[in-house]
């Protein structure tokens, strides 16, 4: 088998949005966790191409930061004027000068594509079918452009809804606006590319008519219709959030976890979960969250930022952080948050508790109301905990402080200074004790509201 030719991409960013109503450019919204560019730039990662040009538009800086995030060697190349796709693809060729493999199309604000879809197209295009086109079968065609075929299914042009017949618009098959061509064809036939249609804009979709009339053929590729849903309302966005969640419930849950309640639980597109997970309803995991192997996390926890050993408990109402690290067999209990620390093996919170730029030793117990005090109104300050440590209930440990090993603090302490191993540490008031004081106080108060009554 032949290699396949290798593959630029070219995703078309420059979109203002203004019907989210947002400051901010429309590719750079998110779901699940991830902006809707760089959803698309993953997939197109994923599918190996050699090149990767971003259309971005006049000041819209961010959108070039983010492309390059996720893929640092794209070139970003700016549509000053804003005269439709054919218009925003030719900005691309000096990004691609040299390149004489297989070009493809993709558009930034439809985070659903798959890279295998991608690779799909792109393996559409052939010596006889140079250019190739992504359609979908629409339960409702009406907004889009349709793929027109000839009598023996070959497909010859495609149609902008404002430019179709009648019976054109009866036309199930749609256009994605997502396509695969040479190179060499690509810039031979987007200077011939016309903008006399009823926006007066230069369409890429014309290179359909364009191969056909050079005496080419056209590939189809086909993909489901909620593949290639794009956004362009804060409505939309919320169906793409919920079509990605359901696609990451079933992965994870294919993958071994059992989410007893899926439709309550919310993952993010990076979320890595290990097998035999069990997550309970009303989790949010936000992005950058790696989960080992035999893990339960309770209902309505929030996580985020963290790293989490095997056969770990979290939760209920546990929060955990950026920068949390929680190692093996570690449990995070009720109303605890974690933030920038480092818990250490079989160690215990259990109970209503702050941990936050510390590290907490192996086999350590930390009691109810702890709170590591890291910030003093300027800076942080770290808190370090030794292994096989008993921190009493209601303690505040003041950072910078460290707690040696097998070390002992006594409930209600206020630590500020350093704990040798093996250690008491008592630091609260000196308690006293009035014997028959309560008795009196009642009596004096029972008086006073006789008297008050006859006044």
């Amino acid at each position: 088998m032949p290699n396949p030719s290798p593959i630029a991409v070219i995703v078309l960013a420059a979109g203002k949005g203004t019907r989210m109503r947002s400051d901010f450019a429309k590719v750079l919204h998110r779901a699940a966790g991830r902006s809707l560019l760089g959803h698309v730039l993953h997939a197109t990662k994923a599918a190996g191409p050699e090149r990767t040009v971003v259309i971005s538009g006049p000041d819209m800086q961010e959108v070039g930061t983010e492309a390059k995030r996720v893929v640092p060697e794209a070139v970003i190349a700016i549509q000053e004027k804003r005269q439709g796709t054919g218009h925003a693809v030719s900005i691309a060729k000096d990004g691609l000068e040299g390149f004489e493999g297989t070009v493809l199309v993709l558009y930034g604000d439809v985070p659903l594509i798959r890279s295998e879809t991608i690779r799909a197209l792109a393996d559409a295009v052939s010596e006889e079918s140079p250019l190739a086109v992504l359609g979908f079968r629409a339960v409702n065609p009406t907004g889009y452009g349709r793929l027109i075929q000839d009598r023996q299914g070959k497909l010859i042009a495609i149609r902008e809804e404002l430019d179709t017949t009648v019976d054109e618009r009866r036309i199930d098959l749609c256009n994605s606006g997502f396509i695969a061509v040479r190179a060499k064809l690509l810039w031979e036939l987007l200077p011939k590319i016309r903008n006399d249609n009823a926006k007066g804009e230069y369409y890429l979709t014309d290179l359909v008519g364009l191969t056909v009339a050079a005496g080419l053929k056209v590939a189809l590729a086909e993909c489901p219709e909620a593949e290639v849903h794009g956004v362009n309302t804060r409505a939309q966005l919320a169906q793409i959030e919920s079509l990605l969640q359901i696609r990451y419930r079933h992965n994870a849950m294919n993958n071994g976890a059992t989410l007893i309640d899926p439709s309550s639980v919310f993952l993010s597109a990076d979320t890595e979960i290990g097998k035999d997970v069990t997550i309970e309803p009303h989790v949010v995991i936000g992005p950058d969250v790696v989960i080992g192997d035999n893990v339960d996390i309770l209902a309505f926890s929030h996580i985020e930022g963290a790293k989490i050993a095997d056969g770990v408990r979290i939760g209920p109402f546990a929060r955990l952080r950026p920068g949390a690290e929680i190692g093996r067999n570690v449990h995070i209990g009720n109303f605890v948050e974690v933030k920038k620390a480092k818990i250490g093996e079989g160690a215990k919170a259990n109970h209503l508790t702050y941990i936050g730029d510390a590290s907490v030793g192996p086999r350590s117990n930390i009691g109810a109301g702890t709170i590591t005090c890291n910030y003093d109104g300027y800076e942080k300050h770290f808190t370090e905990i030794g292994a096989d440590v008993f921190v009493g209930s209601n303690t505040a440990l003041v950072a910078p402080v460290k707690v040696g090993d097998a070390a002992n603090i006594a409930a209600g302490s206020v630590i500020t200074k350093d704990v040798p191993k093996d250690a008491l540490a008592i630091a609260r008031g000196q308690q006293a004790v009035k014997d028959g004081w309560a008795r009196k106080y009642r009596e004096l108060k029972a008086a006073k509201k006789r008297k008050d009554k006859g006044a």
